[in-house]
């Protein structure tokens, strides 16, 4: 009778509370009523693994909700088996089936099995709330967290563990202080709740490591002393987002921001409430902080996207400090949007039309044009581009225009230049002197930074792979020798590392195209073949080889989709599957070759697409090696988000830049990458992918150099589309590529 009674007591409870027990959570009660009392345990309570008591009712609610959080973790792959599947490496989904399923169960038993240390029974019974309220806001987060990691929520729980510990033993102040860092600020939003000095002690240390971070959690201390201080120090590394909380419909957010003094922040707000255009007046807001200009003078340049482009180039050549971060941001979105872009999609007008956009740009906002418009930019726009930099830079010679810019960038300039063939052009606006002074610099000095600061050597290496003079080759041959000699006297192991890898790449580089060039090349730079897949390394157990196409919900990405389609429905080689979210193609000839592609859904719902198809590959253990972006740079990161260490051949398009190369080579360091100079090519993407199946369907291993020379010819015979298949870059002619794959495996990080 009494522990019917006492269940009947828990269902009126959890009614009241709008909440329907779980069958686990009665069952847990009714044995903890129910279980015999049992002498004082001598162990550590800490430690133990089974309850050493009942659970009183008044928390046997907060173990439902923890219970409620674990069991939509555990559903959240389609399967209630005690696993948490995800997509991507195995250990991952291990490390979260650990953590916050089994380890989380340990920390509910923990809190119950606590001692009192010196407090009554009800302060001890609003201490162990307090903890499993924790531990159920860590599964909430967990839940809400769109992009986790498996690293950091394995962290957060043992940070959890720590805390309640020492919370208990009165000893909150000392942890902190030992563990000044994110896991501790997370878990402390509740546990911190009854520590002020505690709770204040982590949010100024870790504002001290990183005040923006910091900005961003604003509405979880908006109401504590110390938030105008993390926000005035966050505005000078992030004004973007104080200006967005200046901004918002969100009192707490904006009111801290009004309440600072402090000069640079009025800027900001002043900037919010008086412009015309805040967004595109915000880059300047240097002029107001200064009293440099007023906020009327800021709205007539913003106005004007050539003046205003002019005066962002002008910010960036004077090194201004404060805004750098906005006026680099804003230059990076102009160039494509105001200029890159429309030169582009007016390619088939007359030159004084296509390229009327830039005809008040200086030399030097000419120069920014192309290199950060570098990731959609056209040849033929590149091309137009540079030839007005040329002509309005005179009679300053190239050297100089670089020496205004402070050099900035101008190693991926060259690289540039030497893609799309206009490095002699640009090396004849100089006498000898400072050409051999450039090109000298453009090798030297890429032993400093951080081993794994690689870009620049990059950026040399893509050159080499593209410079066809073989003067200028023999004298950059010449130079990294040199270099190579400095980096040995200053015993530098990356300098030692970049010129022989420089040196070898240098020498090989014009025999690449060729096998028994490629197998030099691989033998030299300790690589495996740098020209072929072989074929037993894209298949799965079942000897179907799996691959993934990424798609995404804008008109580009809408179009490159129906041609997708349309070429594999007209195909009788392959059979066509759909539902809600994806399609499966299927191959009904040779080998089986089995291709995903989301739909291109609209925004946001091609993400939920993508997030879909990718869990139902995880949770059928089916890892693509063949993975291809079909869309435009700006969705590149959402792509290289979910490339995992099985993908062997990575087509990406566009977007075959450093960042997106070094993020491939860090999920997959051995997958052979196809990216292209500009923007990809429904019309070249389609007959290269068939091209690779139709191998891949005969069971023969991917050799990029007849393949490439098949789909060179015929190419050759589209006068439209063979100059934009020559931006496309193959595996084996990659040079960055292989310089960091070669990097990584000389360094000993593969």
């Amino acid at each position: 009778m009494r522990i019917a009674g006492l269940v009947w007591l828990l269902l009126v409870c959890a009614v009241a509370y709008g909440q329907q027990p779980s069958q686990d959570t009665l069952k847990r009660v009714v044995r903890s009523v129910a279980a015999p009392k049992k002498k004082p345990w001598k162990t550590d309570p800490y430690l133990q693994d089974t309850l050493m008591g009942p659970i009183p009712l008044a928390r046997a609610l907060f173990h439902e909700k923890i219970d409620n959080e674990q069991r939509r973790a555990d559903e959240a792959d389609g399967r209630t088996d005690g696993r948490i599947i995800v997509p991507g490496p195995v250990v991952f989904s291990g490390m979260y089936t650990d953590a916050l399923l089994k380890r989380v169960d340990r920390l509910q038993i923990m809190v119950e099995n606590m001692p009192p240390v010196g407090r009554d029974s009800a302060v001890a019974n609003q201490q162990k709330i307090q903890c499993l309220r924790g531990i159920w806001e860590l599964m909430r987060q967990y839940s809400a967290d769109p992009r986790p990691r498996a690293s950091f929520y394995d962290s957060l729980v043992d940070n959890m563990r720590s805390l309640i510990v020492a919370s208990n033993e009165h000893k909150t102040y000392d942890l902190v202080m030992a563990n000044p860092d994110v896991y501790t600020l997370d878990n402390g939003r509740v546990l911190l709740n009854d520590e002020p000095n505690a709770r204040a002690y982590i949010h100024t240390a870790m504002a001290s490591r990183d005040p923006v971070m910091m900005a961003r959690r604003l509405q979880e201390f908006s109401r504590d002393t110390f938030a105008i201080t993390i926000v005035n120090a966050a505005a000078r590394q992030d004004p973007r987002l104080i200006f967005s909380y200046a901004l918002s419909s969100d009192i707490l957010l904006k009111g801290t921001v009004y309440r600072s003094h402090d000069p640079f922040v009025q800027a900001i707000v002043q900037t919010s409430a008086e412009s015309e255009a805040p967004l595109r007046a915000l880059p300047f807001i240097s002029y107001l902080y200064t009293g440099r200009g007023t906020i009327d003078a800021i709205d007539t340049i913003a106005a004007d996207p050539a003046r205003s482009f002019n005066a962002l180039v002008a910010l960036r050549m004077s090194n201004e400090p404060l805004s750098r971060q906005l006026y680099t941001e804003e230059l990076e979105y102009r160039a494509l949007k105001d200029f890159v872009r429309q030169m582009n999609e007016l390619h088939d007008t007359t030159d004084d039309v296509r390229f009327r956009c830039v005809d008040s740009l200086s030399a030097a906002s000419l120069f920014y044009i192309m290199v950060y418009g570098r990731e959609e930019i056209y040849t033929s726009s590149f091309l137009g581009t540079f030839k007005r930099m040329v002509a309005r830079m005179a009679p300053m010679r190239g050297d100089q225009l670089l020496d205004t810019l402070h050099h900035d960038h101008f190693r991926t300039f060259i690289r540039l230049c030497a893609s799309y063939n206009t490095l002699t052009e640009l090396l004849n606006t100089m006498d000898d002197t400072a050409r051999t002074s450039l090109m000298s610099r453009f090798i030297s000095g890429l032993q400093k930074g951080p081993e794994n600061d690689l870009e620049d050597a990059v950026n040399v290496a893509d050159a080499i792979g593209s410079i066809n003079d073989t003067a200028l080759l023999k004298f950059l041959r010449v130079r990294i020798a040199e270099n190579y000699r400095k980096s040995q006297v200053l015993e530098s192991r990356k300098g030692m590392a970049i010129y022989n890898l420089l040196g070898m790449l240098a020498e090989s580089a014009s025999g690449a195209g060729t096998d028994a060039g490629a197998s030099t090349a691989s033998n030299k730079l300790k690589l495996p073949p740098i020209n072929i897949v072989p074929f037993r390394t894209l298949t799965d157990d079942t000897g179907t080889i799996h691959e993934r196409v990424f798609f995404y919900g804008d008109e580009d990405g809408m179009n490159a989709y129906a041609g997708f389609m349309d070429d594999h429905r007209k195909n009788k080689q392959w059979k066509v599957d759909s539902n809600k979210y994806w399609v499966t193609i299927t191959s009904l000839t040779g080998k089986r070759v089995v291709l995903y592609a989301n739909m291109p859904l609209r925004a946001p719902e091609d993400e939920k697409a993508i997030d879909t198809l990718d869990m139902y590959l995880a949770t059928n253990n089916i890892r693509p090696t063949v993975v291809i972006h079909r869309g435009h740079s700006y969705h590149v990161k959402t792509t290289l988000m979910r490339i995992d260490s099985n993908a062997r051949v990575v087509v990406l398009g566009s977007c075959g830049g450093y960042q997106n190369v070094a993020k491939v080579l860090r999920s997959s360091p051995g997958a052979h990458i196809i990216s292209s100079k500009q923007t990809g090519v429904g019309a070249i993407n389609e007959p290269m992918s068939r091209a690779i199946n139709t191998i891949l369907q005969e069971g023969n291993d991917i050799n990029w150099i007849p393949l490439w020379a098949g789909l060179d010819q015929y190419f050759s015979k589209n006068a439209d589309l063979y100059p934009r298949f020559k931006d496309y870059v193959p595996p084996h002619k990659n040079l960055g590529v292989l310089f960091i794959k070669a990097y990584g495996q000389l360094m000993g990080r593969r």
